[in-house]
């Protein structure tokens, strides 16, 4: 087989190291970083597949290999943010002298796995998704310390956010809508044209618009915004 072949592939396999980069800054308290690495996943999970569609290099093993990725870095790696968050926090729940309250954040991780399984064998979901896409929920946690750390920790929506109620309430929405039959349209782009991509093209332009305004806390509302816009034109 051709070395050309085998592009695509590697790219997914960055995308799984950029996961577990992220999951050892997480453990170093480097959060800021480990939600970079999450970014950085995203943009390799993105051209993985633009690869294979432009070399001709779609194969079943890319397929797995995407969603094993995928698991790793917007499931596992998101979970050690939020289980960091957790641990930051007055709560201990003892075991055998160990802290498992943060250990709920995998909840989200065990979720993500089950709802990756169902999109590839779910064939309905050629050209949109039938329940949240596990990216979309692991760049929305990856934001999060972006925008903390823009808005200071005087800030109400500071500790709105890093408390267990909130957090613990993302984990089980999340969850559910990972595995729901809520449709989610995408962004895979067959032409241009504007009846055909409206929701794209509303998407794009709060997203431009709230980083101008909002800069790094502009982050979160663009996710929260895809969700709530594919909820209520697909409801």
């Amino acid at each position: 087989m051709s070395i050309v072949k085998h592009i695509p592939n590697t790219i997914t396999c960055l995308n799984l190291i950029s996961g577990c980069v992220s999951i050892l800054l997480t453990c170093n308290n480097h959060i800021l970083m480990a939600s970079a690495m999450i970014f950085i996943a995203a943009v390799f999970d993105f051209f993985d597949g633009f690869a294979a569609r432009a070399l001709n290099a779609k194969s079943p093993i890319g397929g797995e290999l995407d969603s094993l990725s995928d698991v790793v870095s917007f499931g596992v790696a998101p979970s050690f943010i939020v289980a960091w968050f957790l641990s930051t926090l007055d709560i201990s729940w003892m075991f055998m002298n160990i802290n498992v309250f943060p250990m709920l954040a995998f909840v989200l991780a065990a979720f993500a796995a089950v709802r990756l399984a169902k999109f590839n064998i779910d064939t309905r979901q050629t050209s949109s998704f039938i329940g949240l896409p596990v990216p979309t929920v692991g760049l929305f946690i990856a934001s999060l310390p972006f925008m903390l750390f823009h808005i200071g920790r005087e800030s109400v929506l500071y500790n709105f956010v890093v408390n267990p109620y909130f957090l613990l309430a993302m984990v089980a929405i999340f969850s559910w809508l990972m595995i729901s039959e809520v449709p989610f349209f995408s962004f895979k782009i067959k032409n241009l044209k504007f009846k055909e991509n409206i929701l794209r093209y509303i998407v794009v332009i709060f997203a431009i618009t709230a980083v101008v305004i909002l800069q790094w806390m502009a982050l979160p509302f663009i996710f929260l915004f895809y969700i709530l816009l594919s909820v209520i034109c697909y409801r």
